[in-house]
């Protein structure tokens, strides 16, 4: 493993002998590599990209192996933003081997190909993909930024800080949505997280956009790149647009306090902060956040709940009041779920029943249990689903 990941930290400065086979502008389904032709990946290549000048490198993961996926969901941000972008078509959900064959087929071949900035290499990865783009930052600490779509660490750790820009990305109905609030929540090295209405998916266009946005952001406030005051004043107004678009409310507080940490040593920021606290002091305003809160620590107690009646079935004095327990709960939440109205509990109460649902043979071996559990699943799961996550999260 340790071999795999740690060719990431050494791409070539320039092109090798293949950087002139591929065409610009347009995605390329099936890349395969030059040592090893088992290995394949799907590519963009900006039309502006030329060998004379080190391009920055986005490589992504998907749990179902469709490198073309990513590629996409990347294109126009990529094109943009003079970003290469290669997803991987070997790795997958599974043994991590797997992954970091993949891994290493790909940064030698990319290497090979292309002139890539060392300093600018990034990872991307949805669900069990975005385990694997964190498992190889966390190892080789030489990868600028990560955008994790639902998923975050392969350990499920809570961090303060990690040695890259983190961009995380959820939906409302995600069932891995809590992880990655609880995953922002202690970091204090530069992060984001966008939650966006929707599933356990890729991140809406807009939102893919924003985080190579937001990593452009980063790459200047570090001194990774040049700094483009146009292009400061340009997010810039973008985000104070969304600032404006929320209104009075505690929403609006999140954009400031992003905008503050964001633009910090790029703009003057002191007017946002002090409009974040003094919103975030209204009565109103600052019940909202505490509800806010609230709800993510109810959500972690189920989770917490259901982590404990899991054991009890394993003991044999306990079993049968874990069961009687975890019976009224699954009742309750079936019941919440299937609220006429959207709300907090209701989406609660989804995302935690598709959490105990599924892979829950991975985890228990109790067949009444799991009998019961299969009453209540979720008529349809959502796609890419993340085995274990009961066990491995919040």
């Amino acid at each position: 493993m340790r071999v795999a990941i740690l060719c990431l930290a050494v791409l070539p400065l320039t092109a090798g002998p293949f950087a002139q086979e591929l065409s610009r502008g347009q995605v390329i389904d099936d890349v395969k590599c030059a040592a090893n032709p088992a290995q394949s990946y799907a590519l963009y290549i900006p039309s502006t990209y030329t060998p004379g000048r080190p391009a920055n490198l986005l490589i992504g993961f998907h749990p179902g192996a469709r490198g073309r996926a990513i590629v996409e969901k990347y294109r126009a941000a990529a094109e943009e933003y003079g970003y290469i972008v290669a997803g991987s078509n070997n790795s997958r959900n599974g043994p991590w081997e797997i992954s970091a064959a993949a891994v290493q087929a790909m940064s030698n071949d990319l290497g090979q190909r292309f002139s890539v900035d060392n300093r600018r290499v990034y990872l991307t990865g949805h669900s069990g993909g975005a385990r694997v783009a964190m498992q190889i930052a966390l190892t080789t600490k030489r990868i600028a930024g990560v955008i994790a779509s639902s998923a975050g660490y392969p350990d499920s750790k809570p961090r303060a800080s990690v040695p890259f820009a983190l961009f995380g990305t959820a939906g409302t109905e995600d069932f891995n949505n809590i992880e990655m609030q609880l995953l922002d929540r202690p970091l204090k090295t530069p992060h984001r997280l966008v939650i966006f209405e929707g599933g356990h998916t890729l991140p809406p266009d807009g939102v893919a956009m924003e985080a190579i946005e937001w990593l452009e952001l980063q790459a200047m406030g570090s001194g990774l790149r040049p700094r483009d005051e146009a292009l400061v004043d340009r997010l810039l107004a973008k985000r104070q647009q969304a600032v404006t678009s929320a209104g009075e409310s505690a929403a609006a507080v999140h954009l400031l306090q992003t905008l503050a940490a964001d633009f910090t040593g790029l703009r003057d920021v002191s007017a946002a902060s002090a409009r974040a606290t003094e919103l975030s002091k209204r009565p109103e305003i600052k019940r909202a956040l505490a509800a806010e809160r609230g709800n993510v620590d109810a959500e972690a107690r189920l989770l917490d709940d259901f982590r404990a009646f899991e054991n009890g079935l394993q003991d044999p004095t306990q079993r049968q009041d874990s069961l009687n327990d975890v019976r009224a709960l699954l009742s309750k939440l079936s019941r919440q779920a299937a609220g006429p109205e959207e709300s907090p509990e209701r989406s609660r109460a989804r995302r935690v029943l598709r959490i105990v649902t599924m892979g829950a043979s991975e985890r228990v071996q109790d067949q009444e249990y799991l009998k019961l559990l299969q009453e209540y699943r979720p008529v349809r799961l959502d796609a890419g689903r993340d085995l274990g996550t009961l066990v491995a999260n919040p």
